[in-house]
């Protein structure tokens, strides 16, 4: 979450000048790719440049239609680097925003013209791109949502389908009025609206809100240009009287939207408007009306009937009754559900001949995915880190929505209680990990399943896994593991299987885990259950740090006598010495009388001649 997931730390946020009434929106503009901040003509826009930011790869840009940001740069997403890819952008205020995301052509031939991916916000998937995007001047070369932030942050997240590496131009956060586009009861709990359509009938050309000097609690909202429905229904209406009660609270729409028109002919009285959409959605649809035909002066001159898919939405609407007057805005909003590929908007006069309309919005109403339990989303990161997961398993974002790209390896559950998505299991089974199994496993208290054999995980097993109560199956095979089986394993009451074989494991396995869990079990160094060794008399604790203490003082009283007999043996020699040198010439003198005692001898035999013995 983190494309890694790697979070984008934007502290600061440009703001517009304040309105007479309010404190400016919150706003932050993201030029991907950048390396320095980037101001756009001809509003001066600034967009914060994402250099900070190390996920996929910055790159020249090609945008694909006159209404992208004029920005030179990209970030694309290998799928190398992993098929979820996501921008964390934290200290959001909270509060209701339009989030924008333009997409981009790498700028250089030997990439895929036009990659075709999801994107979802918030964890929740909203829009695909579909084939033939990048060859549109309207709402394809963009997706646009609704949606609250409460937590201090929005996450938006890329994901690969396999059709080329998503690439994204700029990505947009803008506030608007908390209760803008209020469809009905409990909309602001858990609902996103994403823009599937908005049009200006009759306008020359297509604008922003802000090409409109429009309120900046608008959004900025893009409006395409619609000059007829179809050939000779209708005909464009075009004025420059002011229009009131168009900028108000709490949608502050432009007054220019309502300054332009279509009107249906003699020919054809009805104005009908169709729009391709996805099948068994609900959509919100929100209408814009204003009477400037100068032909029409007063209330119950122009009457007509609203249909939406044949059924009547408004009955007997009358503009210049419902607004207030002449050149006063009108907006009806309806909520509907759609089960064909089809949305008609049909407007049916009832009296007067003609019809007419300035605007029309669709939003697809989505219902807001459950978050994975934020405990588990952090113990799943810091797993990531500790065991050097391979960067194409991704791994960032949530780890189990949006549901149609849950993580590789993680296995979801949704539990209803406390209306959160949780992971019951973990198969990393032969994905080249090298680190190690930290103790923040056991915050993934859901546990059923780990099997992470195959592997080169080292280190100790973790006895924090003796927490995890639920667990079931256990599977550290063929690691590198060491040390002894933590005694906590033994509380695993839910435990039916457990293989260790393959590790360096050594010393007494809990006899509470029994030898028909350790499954084909063959352990030269492990002992204490059946099949495996007796083991040698257990010591406790206290009892090898005794004996520990007791080597160490034998070792050193051996040092001291070792040191005392050395000086011992060296004072004897050395009083040796010094007797034999005092003793000298007395030994001397004996030496030369004692010769001449023999000497002296010697000659008295040899005169008497030799001893007769009888």
């Amino acid at each position: 979450m983190f494309a890694h997931l790697l979070l984008l730390l934007l502290s600061f946020a440009s703001t517009f000048s304040p309105s007479a009434s309010r404190n400016a929106p919150y706003v932050m503009r993201i030029s991907c790719g950048a390396r320095e901040n980037v101001h756009t003509q001809p509003t001066n826009t600034l967009w914060f440049k994402d250099f900070a930011y190390t996920g996929g790869v910055p790159a020249n840009a090609t945008t694909p239609s006159f209404i992208s940001p004029p920005l030179k740069t990209l970030r694309y997403f290998p799928l190398s680097e992993g098929p979820e890819n996501c921008y964390i952008i934290n200290r959001v205020p909270k509060g209701h925003y339009s989030v924008r995301v333009f997409f981009g052509l790498v700028k250089e031939p030997s990439f895929d013209s036009e990659p075709l991916f999801d994107v979802s916000v918030e964890g929740t998937q909203m829009y695909s791109l579909r084939s033939g995007w990048s060859n549109n001047d309207n709402e394809q070369v963009f997706v646009e949502a609704l949606v609250f932030l409460k937590d201090g942050s929005v996450s938006l997240c890329f994901h690969s389908t396999g059709h080329g590496d998503p690439a994204i131009l700029s990505i947009e956060i803008l506030q608007v009025d908390d209760k803008a586009y209020n469809f009905g009861p409990k909309w602001d709990q858990g609902i996103i609206l994403r823009t599937a359509k908005r049009v200006s009938c009759g306008a020359k050309k297509s604008k922003f809100d802000v090409d409109y000097s429009g309120d900046r609690w608008g959004g900025d909202r893009f409006w395409d240009s619609l000059r007829t429905f179809g050939q000779n229904s209708d005909h464009p209406l075009s004025v420059e009287n002011r229009i009131k009660q168009a900028s108000k609270s709490p949608n502050f729409y432009p007054e220019g939207l309502y300054q332009s028109a279509l009107v249906s002919t003699d020919s054809q009285p009805d104005l009908e408007y169709s729009l391709d959409v996805d099948p068994n959605r609900n959509y919100s649809i929100w209408l814009h009306f204003a009477e400037i035909d100068q032909s029409v002066t007063g209330v119950g001159q122009r009457i007509f009937d609203i249909l939406i898919n044949g059924d009547i939405a408004f009955e007997d609407v009358d503009i210049v009754k419902m607004s207030g007057g002449l050149f006063t805005a009108l907006v009806l909003n309806k909520t509907v559900a759609v089960n064909g590929r089809t949305l008609t908007i049909t407007m049916q006069p009832t009296k007067g001949n003609h019809a007419i309309i300035s605007a029309i919005e669709v939003f697809e109403v989505l219902l807001a995915e459950s978050k994975t339990l934020s405990d588990e989303v952090r113990a799943l990161q810091k797993l990531k880190s500790a065991l050097g997961l391979p960067v194409r398993l991704g791994w960032n974002g949530d780890p189990c929505v949006p549901q149609q790209h849950p993580w590789s390896g993680a296995d979801c559950l949704f539990d209803s209680s406390i209306r959160k998505w949780v992971i019951d299991g973990l198969g990393l089974d032969n994905q080249g990990l090298r680190g190690f199994l930290p103790n923040d496993i056991s915050q993934l208290r859901h546990l059923q399943n780990i099997n992470l054999s195959g592997n080169r995980i080292r280190g100790a097993i973790p006895p924090s896994l003796g927490s995890i109560a639920g667990l079931e199956i256990l599977d550290l095979s063929y690691n590198s593991f060491n040390g002894s089986i933590p005694e906590s394993l033994g509380q695993l009451m839910s435990l039916r299987k457990l293989n260790l074989n393959g590790n360096s494991l050594s010393g007494r396995v809990p006899s509470a885990l029994g030898g028909r869990l350790l499954h084909r079990a063959s352990f030269k160094c492990l002992c204490g259950i059946p099949g495996l060794r007796t083991c040698g008399p257990q010591l406790s604790v206290g009892a090898k740090i005794g004996i520990a203490l007791g080597a160490c003082v034998a070792l050193l009283l051996l040092v001291i006598c070792s040191i005392c007999w050395c000086k011992r043996r060296n004072n004897i020699l050395r009083a040796q010495r010094i007797a034999a040198a005092r003793e000298a010439p007395y030994a001397k003198a004996r030496t030369h009388f004692t010769r001449e005692v023999q000497m002296g001898r010697s000659r008295t035999a040899a005169e008497n001649g030799p001893s007769l013995l009888s």
